[in-house]
């Protein structure tokens, strides 16, 4: 099927106890509303509707799947149910909460709360002078926070980038827009092409993706910190696995961070998985460690020369 855009469902639609206000962001995956609890509380609405297996046209509520994508269909459905099912038992302040999730329309809704913020790709492309390096440490250190319960829950994001990570107004950062399910799709379902970010999924995302863990995760991590500082996003892993073309943040940023935190970030983008921090914990630890900075020592003086020789001659 050719891929298409789904038309969105209309303002003032009701599904299920909600109102839909207006879209939010449409993908390939899904389509995101704004829209109203029973009780008049705001809230965001995903909706499940690959558009390379499904269409709805204008003025349609259900769509129209061709009979030999039922079966991809069906098992992303399941997919995208068990996601919710799995992320509605999280609650951290470094997640998206997932508040409700169900069937309707011959499709799956995943209800969450919605934040007020806008996400770290907003931020770092209209003030690139906000890209500190405590700003690093602490958008970074915090939204671990999220990752270490979500990876304890056996779950992986698997999309981790600085569009990904939404930045409440108190400075909060949640993660949102999981790819678990678009990942498992992947690997059983030829008819779905994988839904990774390139420059931020990890070379395992691409192939023997039997290698996927924590430490995919952690790939994405350091990519998003290293498009935080560069303003763009890095080389993608399979072409760094043809010719490695991605300068270290070492090499590229030296002298304007300190070096323990551009180590950090090289850490994380080791191509090879065994090399970069195997858990959300050691990136933690390493990010929250006591920066020493060099002080500069004082330049010898031809007095000081002098004097140094004569307290030698006289020693001696």
């Amino acid at each position: 099927m050719v891929q298409q855009a789904n038309h969105p469902l209309p303002a003032g639609f009701k599904l299920d106890e909600y109102s839909i206000e207006q879209q939010l962001s449409l993908g390939g995956f899904s389509i995101v509303y704004l829209a109203t609890d029973s009780h008049g509380k705001r809230v965001a609405i995903k909706e499940y509707l690959p558009n390379t297996l499904a269409l709805r046209g204008e003025g349609r509520t259900s769509p129209i799947i061709a009979e030999d994508h039922l079966p991809a269909f069906r098992y992303g459905m399941k997919c995208f149910f068990e996601e919710g099912r799995a992320l509605a038992g999280l609650s951290h302040p470094n997640v998206v909460r997932v508040l409700n999730f169900f069937r309707a329309n011959e499709t799956v809704y995943m209800v969450m709360e919605y934040e007020h913020g806008r996400t770290l790709q907003e931020i770092i492309q209209k003030n690139r002078a906000s890209v500190t390096e405590n700003f690093l440490r602490n958008v970074f250190t915090k939204m671990l926070n999220g990752l270490r319960e979500v990876h304890s829950r056996r779950l992986l994001h698997l999309d981790l980038k600085p569009a990904n990570i939404y930045m409440r107004n108190n400075h909060v950062p949640v993660l949102i827009d999981f790819g678990a399910a678009r990942q498992t799709l992947t690997c059983d379902t030829p008819m779905l092409k994988p839904m990774y970010t390139p420059g931020f999924a990890s070379p395992e995302h691409y192939s023997h993706r039997d290698l996927l863990g924590p430490w995919s995760d952690i790939y994405s991590v350091g990519a998003s910190m290293y498009a935080c500082i560069a303003g763009g996003t890095p080389q993608p892993a399979d072409s760094r696995l043809e010719k490695d073309r991605l300068a270290p943040a070492m090499v590229r940023w030296e002298g304007q961070f300190s070096d323990q935190l551009l180590e950090t970030i090289d850490w994380c983008l080791c191509l090879n998985h065994r090399y970069r921090p195997q858990s959300a914990f050691a990136l933690q630890k390493a990010l929250t460690e006591p920066v020493v900075v060099p002080q500069p020592q004082p330049k010898e003086t031809w007095l000081t020369q002098v004097v140094g020789k004569l307290r030698k001659m006289k020693s001696e």
